[in-house]
């Protein structure tokens, strides 16, 4: 029962069947069977798990299991005080309402890999780094989450799963490697 830690590289479909007009997962993973562990939308990067052992993919993603879920987050504009505050709060974006978030403002990460094709940017708006942790994953949530407090969501990287880590496991995109399943199942 393997499980593969990957980064999947912005643009990137979270599927193995053909997408028209995008690579998806077939692309970088030749494992028969294996199948997402949760998602990553297209305009994302980052940490992803998979496995071909049905509890396991439960295990690490169900939210009764909540797996704390990591994320660097690029946004427009310099938050304040009272938008962080908000964003550590539960918040309603209308068809559900957030658990509290872990969030502090960070330094742009030194090691982290450039994007192809770069963010947009602007002159007139400067833009943060935010370290966001949660352990719900709605569909877009972050992404949500920063626009709901007036900070949009410019690059979306998650680096950690539960016990997992980019930090512990340097992947750059499209790079995967295989790391024994018991962390998580003994979490």
């Amino acid at each position: 029962m393997p499980l593969i830690l990957f980064n999947k590289p912005f643009q990137v479909m979270c599927q193995f069947s053909t997408h028209p007009e995008r690579p998806t997962l077939a692309r970088y993973l030749h494992h028969p069977g294996i199948y997402p562990a949760g998602r990553l939308d297209a305009d994302s990067e980052g940490l992803m798990l998979l496995t071909d052992d049905g509890a396991l993919q439960h295990r690490i993603s169900h939210p009764d299991h909540k797996q704390a879920k990591v994320y660097l987050v690029q946004v427009e504009g310099i938050p304040a005080p009272e938008q962080m505050a908000e964003l550590r709060s539960p918040m309603n974006l209308g068809d559900f309402v957030t658990q509290p978030a872990r969030t502090v403002q960070i330094e742009e990460p030194d090691w982290l890999w450039p994007r192809t094709p770069p963010i947009r940017v602007r002159a007139t708006a400067p833009t943060a780094w935010l370290s966001l942790t949660i352990s719900e994953g709605k569909n877009r949530q972050v992404r949500r989450m920063t626009a709901h407090v007036g900070l949009p969501t410019l690059r979306l990287i998650r680096i950690a799963v539960g016990p997992f880590s980019l930090a512990a496991n340097p992947l750059m995109p499209g790079e995967y490697c295989e790391v024994s399943p018991d962390l998580v199942m003994n979490t």
